[in-house]
């Protein structure tokens, strides 16, 4: 709705003044609690025109004001809209509101049938005194609707259906020509019909179905770090830990075995020494630097993942990622390497030789200390595998 500045219309002139607050110290004050207290003093404040010597007309906003108004407050149920419309609806029409005939402008029938009459602009400007004054407000033209059969939308035949739908995207992926992406807030997307479902569901149709599978905000995030690490695919989730804890239950199988270093994230190695014992994985624990140690656990054990930071926290040791690889993928291991503190920028672990990247995203990804996030970046068949878990075990990030 465009506002902007100029004369006053002239079938609105008036004398405008400010006026201040009405006294209600004689009547309303004399009332007891109860309703008649609140009554007197809403038609003392409707009756304008006993106040200070006022005219009735107390402020006139323009024909259409109100029907914009009321259009713009059912789209966005705002309290604040329909506040606006009553205001303007009684301004606009005092005799209903309890003005005095005499002291009321006349309204006709058409002023009556305006909101459902087209919009016509204000005709006449008159010169004098700078106020407000409402354009003509465009609806969306059916932007969000128009993809839609009205005639075969069943579920729109009543006011409760329209209320939470109407004006909703209906399904459709996001179109917009905004620089930044918008963020959808939402559990849940919508299928027009069932057909579309089921080819969803059979995988002849990309869509969206609820919000811990995917959301379209986040997903961008996603294609960025995976086309900053120069990965097939990324998961990203809730925080860098659940990143960490997902991928390892995952990718390692009950009786498994994993590598991983002493220069270690301390969650992360709670998590790796006390709960994954329980599903029957076990660990050895070397030096970032033991290359010695990790041939022997490679020959002592089935060696599921070598798993370690690169740079470590805290202590910011580096790994040497191309020997580590070579040596794991010789006997079938995976490497999983964090690389929270180097970020994509300055570390390209996969072209190097791990399989999977890991980043606590809420660091320096985040980079201003107000988001929890966490990825995993690597060949889609294993994010494939990790995403499967991470859909039943939830921490989805938060659009």
């Amino acid at each position: 709705m465009a506002v902007s500045a100029t004369s006053f219309p002239k079938i609105y002139a008036s004398s405008f003044e400010c006026r201040s607050d009405p006294d209600f110290s004689s009547s309303a004050r004399s009332e007891k609690a109860g309703p008649g207290r609140f009554a007197t003093r809403a038609s003392s404040v409707r009756a304008g025109a006993s106040f200070h010597g006022l005219s009735s007309l107390i402020f006139r906003f323009p024909p259409n004001f109100v029907r914009q108004l009321s259009t713009k407050a059912r789209r966005n149920c705002s309290n604040i809209g329909v506040a606006q419309v009553v205001a303007a609806s009684w301004s606009n029409n005092p005799a209903a509101a309890g003005v005095p005939p005499a002291a009321a402008i006349a309204v006709d029938a058409a002023a009556a049938a305006a909101a459902s009459a087209p919009v016509a602009p204000v005709e006449e400007l008159q010169a004098g005194a700078e106020v407000l004054v409402v354009d003509e407000f465009e609806s969306s033209q059916d932007v969000q609707l128009k993809d839609l059969d009205l005639k075969e939308a069943s579920f729109l035949s009543s006011d409760g259906s329209l209320a939470i739908h109407a004006g909703e995207r209906l399904g459709r992926g996001i179109v917009t020509d905004a620089i930044t992406t918008p963020v959808v807030n939402t559990s849940a997307y919508f299928f027009k019909k069932t057909a579309e479902l089921i080819d969803f569901k059979e995988k002849r149709r990309a869509s969206f179905e609820y919000g811990r599978y995917g959301n379209p905000t986040t997903v961008v995030a996603e294609e960025k770090i995976s086309a900053l690490e120069g990965a097939e695919s990324t998961l990203i989730m809730a925080s860098g830990m659940c990143a960490s804890t997902v991928m390892l239950m995952a990718l390692v199988p009950a009786g498994g075995h994993i590598v991983t270093t002493t220069d270690c994230y301390r969650k992360t190695r709670i998590f790796i020494e006390t709960i994954l014992p329980k599903m029957g994985i076990t660990a050895t624990v070397i030096d970032p630097a033991d290359m010695k140690g990790l041939e022997s656990a490679l020959e002592e054990h089935k060696v599921s993942l070598f798993f370690t930071e690169s740079p470590t926290n805290p202590f910011l040791r580096c790994v040497d990622i191309k020997l580590v690889s070579d040596l794991c993928h010789k006997k079938g291991a995976l490497v999983c390497i964090d690389g929270t503190f180097a970020t994509p920028l300055n570390q390209k672990a996969l072209a190097i030789g791990a399989d999977l990247v890991l980043h606590s995203a809420t660091k320096f990804i985040g980079g201003h200390n107000d988001v929890l996030a966490g990825c995993v970046s690597g060949p889609l068949k294993l994010i494939s595998e990790i995403r499967n878990l991470h859909h039943v075990l939830g921490g989805a990030l938060n659009p």
